[in-house]
């Protein structure tokens, strides 16, 4: 007995309304997207009546000081606050090259012994070009 078989049909997936809907994901989530910094510190600066932008064509070795006194140099957190862990960034971060300018830029609530440990640490390491970042502040009405 020779049964007949029934011939396979072809199954097509139709893909374009799959693209579409994987496109709309995309575009979806992108746009959702937010994209931090997280090595980064928050800092108010304080604000400075006199002073003058820098001029200096080198690229500055920058250490941040958060209200909190968490070190950061040229934007990476440091996992200690102390004098010997400021140092040995510092001399990472400039390849021991002490002529490269110096710019520590602190919080405006930052304890004030933060600021002498950065400056310390510069000092023993022998910067001589040194500055204190601020901003601007409104001059006094007359």
């Amino acid at each position: 007995m020779k049964f007949r078989r029934k011939p396979r049909e072809t199954v097509d997936i139709n893909l374009a309304s799959l693209i579409d809907v994987v496109f709309i994901l995309l575009l979806f989530f992108v746009v959702t997207t937010t994209f931090t910094r997280e090595t980064q510190l928050r800092v108010d600066l304080p604000e400075a009546i006199s002073g003058s932008p820098a001029e200096d064509q080198d690229k500055p070795v920058d250490i941040t000081i958060s209200a909190e006194g968490v070190f950061s140099v040229n934007n990476q957190i440091l996992p200690k606050s102390d004098l010997a862990s400021l140092m040995e960034a510092l001399q990472k971060e400039s390849n021991g090259d002490t002529n490269r300018p110096l710019s520590i830029s602190a919080d405006g609530k930052t304890q004030h012994q933060s600021v002498i440990i950065a400056m310390d640490a510069a000092g023993k390491l022998g910067f001589s070009h040194l500055r204190m970042t601020t901003v601007e502040a409104a001059p006094p009405a007359p």
